[in-house]
């Protein structure tokens, strides 16, 4: 996927660039393979990096990803190096996402104050809301007096969530009148562990005479921007004490009797489809009963499943993200009228499918457990939906091995689950194979292994080699090898 790069290449093949910083401060791309180095606080391989030393604080130098397009969940994983020789932490490393060409802003993520213990991995979960493009870029800040380096490695940009790093859905805006309770509610995806702690972040900002309130999650070890509040109400509370929110007023109208709430006539158009993503359009113009609407939501769930959300749509057009890959979704919308039971029932249904993804990785832990002359079986760890991602997939082993200097191949399709067994082989060969795991969107393959097969009995001695000849006390005869060894020949008997 564009934005990955593992700097093997010249990092602007990936197209990444770097912005020169104050008095030369920037990223260099380092290969130690081809240029060794004496220092023993530089990693080995190939990597960007900057040098620290001599450096005064606060200097600072960028490494940009090329612009990635929103049209999935993303994860971006990679790996981080912090050194010095007299282990004081060389300066900090931040991550930044620039959004539809707009500022900078503040890090998502952080990392300061400690020297790492070999390469560290990072994930960053990227769910910016209806961009039209993004920009990540890692920004090294140096520290005057602390010497060392700062590198950066293994940059992947993945097309689903991450494994640990949580994503965020929208947060929705929320006006209240003055004396009236705000309700704010955030929902976090991801495999959630019991060390992991989020925190609330609040600012107050004024534009055009209006009052906002913005908020923000983020995890234990990012930076905040703001002093943390403990929960939202405190810090609901503690804005709302500062500043004078703005009062909505609205009209006074005598309350209607007997009105019908109102429901579309046709279900959501489906305007295009991701492997966790659907585009619809609500088509909320044509209803039954009465208007006038004021809040319109679209409510879905899976097709086998008992569970169903609902979001609140603003816009002509709505994304539903954070879906899973090859699962068929039933999606309704509701419509509501102003007033207590104003909201009608769901309107007809869309039911449609999101795509299969990539697979998250090859078969795994690949291993040969019985090895003979003609045959040898495989085993494997177990995977499930979550690896293949994708209902429908196929798995087949992949094998190669050179006979009389010709080289031979085939593959063979596997139904069984955690192991197969390879038939029809030859005896005494090296055999290459590899495990391939595919689906309609993609193929991830495990890594190699190299085998040889057990000696079997060896084949007759060709007749029409056997040649000799009388002598006047001895009878001399010679033969040719078998036409299949099938191992290594120690002994021949007359």
């Amino acid at each position: 996927i564009l934005g990955g790069c593992s700097f093997d290449e010249h990092y602007s093949n990936c197209g990444y660039s770097v912005a020169l910083g104050t008095n030369g401060f920037t990223w260099e791309q380092i290969n130690t393979w081809e240029k060794p180095t004496m220092d023993p606080a530089v990693p080995t391989g190939s990597f960007m990096m900057v040098n620290s030393s001599g450096r005064a604080s606060g200097q600072k130098a960028h490494l940009l990803l090329p612009t990635l397009k929103e049209n999935d969940t993303h994860c971006i994983d990679f790996h981080y190096y912090l050194s010095s020789r007299d282990r004081s932490s060389p300066g900090s490393l931040n991550v930044y996402v620039k959004v539809n060409g707009g500022p900078q802003g503040n890090p998502i993520w952080n990392v300061s104050g400690v020297v790492t213990e070999g390469w560290v991995k990072a994930e960053l979960a990227i769910s910016t809301f209806w961009p039209h493009f993004y920009q990540v870029i890692f920004e090294s800040v140096s520290l005057k007096g602390h010497p060392g380096y700062i590198a950066v490695d293994e940059v992947r940009v993945l097309a689903h969530p991450c494994r640990k790093a949580p994503h965020f859905l929208r947060l929705q805006n929320v006006e209240v009148n003055v004396g009236q309770n705000a309700t704010f509610q955030c929902i976090a995806g991801g495999k959630w562990s019991q060390h992991d702690k989020l925190w609330l972040q609040v600012m107050c900002l004024f534009w055009g005479g209006v009052f906002g309130l913005l908020v923000w999650f983020w995890k234990e070890n990012q930076v905040p921007l703001l002093s943390p509040a403990t929960t939202l109400a405190q810090a609901v509370v503690f804005l709302l004490d500062s500043v004078l929110p703005l009062v909505l007023c609205s009209g006074i109208t005598k309350r209607r009797h007997f009105l019908e709430p109102p429901t579309p006539i046709a279900p959501p158009e489906l305007l295009a489809v991701g492997a966790t993503y659907l585009w619809i359009k609500p088509n909320a113009n044509s209803i039954i009963g009465d208007g006038p609407i004021i809040l319109k939501e679209v409510e879905y769930r899976t097709t086998t499943g008992n569970w169903a959300e609902t979001h609140i749509v603003d816009s002509p057009n709505y994304k539903l993200w954070h879906l899973d890959p090859d699962v068929e979704y039933e999606i309704r919308v509701l419509l509501t009228r102003p007033g207590e039971g104003g909201t009608g029932p769901p309107g007809p249904p869309l039911t449609t499918r999101t795509k299969c993804a990539d697979p998250v990785h090859g078969p795994q832990n690949v291993e040969v457990v019985d090895i003979r002359s003609r045959q040898l079986t495989l085993q494997w760890e177990p995977f499930g939906y979550a690896v293949t991602r994708c209902h429908s997939y196929n798995l087949t082993v992949q094998y190669q091995y050179v006979f009389n200097q010709q080289k031979f191949e085939a593959e063979e399709l596997i139904q069984t689950s955690s192991h197969y067994t390879l038939r029809g082989l030859r005896p005494f060969m090296t055999i290459r194979l590899r495990l391939a795991l595919s689906n309609p969107e993609g193929k991830m393959e495990s890594e190699e292994l190299v085998v040889q097969t057990e000696e079997d009995v060896p084949g007759p001695v060709p007749l029409e080699s056997i040649q000799g000849g009388p002598f006047e006390e001895k009878i001399y005869v010679q033969w040719k090898p078998p036409n299949e060894t099938n191992g290594i020949i120690t002994l021949y008997e007359v």
